[in-house]
């Protein structure tokens, strides 16, 4: 029998604070894997668990288990620099993260947890005027599509953002910049966390420690049935794989060959400082983003590491460039402390955009590629997935994501940097 969950109120704030929080239960039931059900979702991270959230709430399919080879948040969801934001210019890309966006303004509500999501503002520097010409086409873009865009001058910046160097010798001189006033972070433990008790709660199966080996095939091989895993065989009707990183791995086992490779990204957290970054701010020229947290700490990133690799780790040339980047963007916090970072993998498509898609291959559905634009399309991600395995069809709003885009030539290239998975 599933267990009864409470609801988080003040009501039980106080029950806690009464009993020295001795009623608490963990937040999640924690299930060995069944030997059927009507959807197997094969990753346990953001992506995952929003993915098993909305099938049950969105489409009553509450036979569902989540298989995750770890720990519920300890995989990418966890590694990263928790920005929020839907200022994208592209068709197709415009209103998915704008979706995810609203489906962000009422997590805490859908969810009955806090994720802590702080709409702080999101701010995107420019360093020419052929930039400035550029962020006004976005935000126009943006605009058209109902999306907050505001362009700032240099005098909205300097009283925004007093600590960047707006010298005349600076070595990239600061034009302007796109903000966005929703943008902003959410806390990325909270955001796993959140997801998994409410997919719990609505019946899902929670596997932990359960990592899938291989698929279980019809017998014309024309269809997957079920997945092998360290826990024994598990039969579906529906496959979902929302594995970051080693989603190339298992989809070879299927036949498939995906257009994306894996890199690292790494992020960085300081010792913690009293306010001074307001916003989220991104510095185009060096390629960084930074922001600081509730706690204090500056939490900040850069660019990928640029070769292939599974690895949770980066190494020093990229510590170098980041930090770099930031000083020269920020000088003022040269003397702060860097107290620690950390790598996560980052499945880099061909043209920069996620892949939500059925295959070829019957019951298996892919959800992967999500280049920077992981964390923040978390909801969003879960939501349209959720709908194209319910209906084994694209929902409106991912119906520019999926495989098929890669054969016509209808790519969604943000950057514009052609088909060169790390430059994106």
């Amino acid at each position: 029998m599933r267990r009864e969950f409470s609801k988080y109120n003040i009501f039980s704030l106080l029950r806690g604070a009464a009993n020295n929080n001795s009623h608490w239960a963990e937040a999640w039931e924690k299930m060995e894997p069944k030997h059927e059900y009507d959807v197997v979702v094969i990753g346990g991270g953001g992506h995952g668990l929003s993915t098993a959230y909305y099938l049950a709430k969105e489409h009553n399919i509450h036979n569902v288990a989540v298989l995750e080879k770890g720990g519920i948040g300890l995989g990418s969801v966890g590694r990263n620099t928790t920005i929020v934001r839907s200022n994208y210019g592209q068709d197709g890309n415009t209103q998915f993260y704008e979706l995810s966006m609203k489906l962000w303004e009422k997590l805490d509500a859908d969810l009955n947890y806090n994720v802590m999501f702080s709409q702080r503002g999101v701010c995107n520097l420019v360093h020419s005027p052929a930039e400035l010409d550029i962020a006004a086409r976005r935000g126009n873009a943006m605009r058209l599509n109902g999306i907050d865009a505001v362009l700032l001058q240099n005098s909205d910046l300097r009283r925004m953002f007093p600590l960047l160097d707006f010298s005349l010798n600076a070595r990239f001189p600061i034009y302007g910049g796109l903000f966005q006033p929703r943008g902003g972070t959410a806390r990325h433990d909270a955001v796993a966390w959140g997801y998994a008790r409410k997919a719990s709660q609505l019946g899902v199966d929670i596997c932990e420690h359960c990592e899938v080996l291989d698929f279980i095939w019809n017998d014309n091989k024309s269809g997957v049935i079920g997945v092998e895993t360290t826990k024994g065989k598990v039969y579906a009707k529906k496959i979902a794989l929302c594995m970051a990183g080693n989603v190339s791995t298992l989809t070879n086992k299927a036949g498939l060959r995906l257009p994306i490779e894996s890199h690292i990204l790494q992020a960085f957290v300081t010792e913690s400082i009293k306010p001074k970054i307001h916003h989220v701010i991104t510095y185009a020229a060096g390629h960084v983003y930074i922001s600081q947290s509730d706690k204090g700490g500056l939490v900040f990133g850069g660019d990928l590491d640029k070769y292939n690799s599974y690895a949770q780790r980066g190494n020093f040339p990229v510590w170098e460039q980041v930090c770099q980047s930031i000083l020269t963007m920020i000088p003022s916090i040269s003397r702060v402390k860097l107290l620690r970072n950390w790598g996560g993998v980052m499945d880099m498509s061909m043209d920069g955009s996620p892949i939500i898609s059925t295959t070829d291959v019957k019951g298996l559905y892919l959800n992967t590629g999500w280049c920077y634009g992981g964390f923040k399309a978390i909801p969003g991600s879960g939501f349209c997935f959720a709908h194209t395995i319910a209906k084994n069809e694209p929902h409106p709003q991912n119906a520019q994501h999926t495989l098929q885009r890669f054969m016509k030539g209808a790519l969604i290239d943000e950057e514009g940097t052609g088909p060169f998975p790390k430059m994106h």
